[in-house]
């Protein structure tokens, strides 16, 4: 599954995904992300957020790939996808599909390995609420991957301190309850 998105129309269905959307699903935390705006030959780097400025679990699927003997491989390789849907009403202009971002009421339906009522996990793979995100656009600086600074989140023509003064920033620090989630998992996954 070395795809980076998956489309959520399918995902139970598509022979790359089903058996991770079944028994492997998992949640790539975040506190935002890029989308480019096309405009013509033109592209805007767009930052999209919740409005609280708290992290995120996307909705994710994963695989461990074990290496065949005669690979040169020597150890499993993990690799996640992150599922994409139609864009909501705030989306809608920037591109066409976004990623699927949980509830935090979900997130404990979404991992639990023992759920697999199919109607009930596709259930969850819906726009999030446009009202609770915002977006904004940010400089060029983004389309280099070398740039991992502030001025990466800047709104354009604010510097990197006025924006990191303006936004509630939070350190991505796992909540307790996720932690605990995560172990109870691994425990389970060992019996």
């Amino acid at each position: 599954m070395g795809i980076p998105n998956a489309r959520a129309e399918g995902v139970d269905v598509k022979s790359s995904f089903r058996g991770a959307f079944r028994k492997r699903r998992c949640l790539v935390a975040a506190d935002g992300f890029y989308e480019w705006q096309k405009s013509g030959k033109t592209k805007t780097p767009m930052y999209i957020r919740l409005k609280s400025g708290k992290p995120f679990g996307f909705a994710g699927l994963y695989e461990v790939w074990k290496p065949k003997p005669d690979s040169a491989l020597q150890h499993e390789v993990a690799t996640c996808t992150i599922i994409t849907t139609e864009p909501n009403e705030l989306m809608k202009p920037i591109h066409h599909r976004m990623p699927v971002i949980l509830p935090e009421k979900a997130e404990d339906l979404w991992l639990d390995p023992k759920i697999d009522n199919i109607p009930t996990l596709r259930s969850l793979l819906r726009p999030y609420p446009e009202d609770e995100m915002e977006a904004y656009e940010v400089s060029t600086f983004v389309n280099s991957p070398r740039n991992n600074t502030p001025q990466c989140i800047a709104p354009v023509g604010e510097t990197p301190q006025a924006q990191l003064e303006a936004l509630p920033l939070i350190p991505m620090q796992p909540s307790k309850g996720f932690l605990e989630k995560a172990k109870k998992i691994r425990e389970e996954k060992r019996k």
